[in-house]
């Protein structure tokens, strides 16, 4: 079965930092898939905001609407972990872009790359429930 491929684009626009909590672990005792994807959520806002955006509701005007992820797991991240997570834009059209994230850790010395992952987005008019055009203000801040 082919796998998924993402690459991190060149330009680094945030980083933040986000810390293992026990409740991401799960069975196999290592941090689930739907703890990554809920990290992604946090880090998305947290851009956002760092761009001068009020939250996802308002986007220099508009809204925006998650179209798809992708995730591509690259090492196990363990509780006490500190995620350091990069975040990079790509495929920007007149109404989409994607959000590309690089979650990693220093472990003894060492760095691992957890996880590569991209969200989808488009600008969404939550009143008319239709795709918009993404505002100039947020297309000057996306490479």
């Amino acid at each position: 079965m082919a796998r998924i491929k993402l690459t991190f684009p060149e330009k680094v626009l945030f980083h933040t930092s986000i810390p293992v909590r026990i409740t991401d672990v799960n069975y196999g005792g290592h941090v689930g898939n739907d703890a990554i994807l809920s990290m992604l959520h946090e880090v998305r806002v947290q851009f956002l905001q760092h761009l001068g955006c009020k939250g996802e509701l308002d986007v220099f005007g508009t809204g925006i609407i998650m179209a798809d992820v992708a995730i591509m797991y690259q090492a196990e991240g363990f509780h006490g972990d500190v995620f350091t997570v990069e975040v990079g834009a790509a495929d920007v059209t007149a109404m989409s872009f994607d959000i590309v994230y690089r979650l990693s850790t220093t472990r003894n010395g060492k760095t691992f790359i957890i996880a590569t992952a991209k969200t989808g987005i488009l600008c969404f008019d939550y009143s008319t429930r239709k795709v918009v055009r993404i505002p100039e203000a947020l297309l000057e801040k996306l490479p």
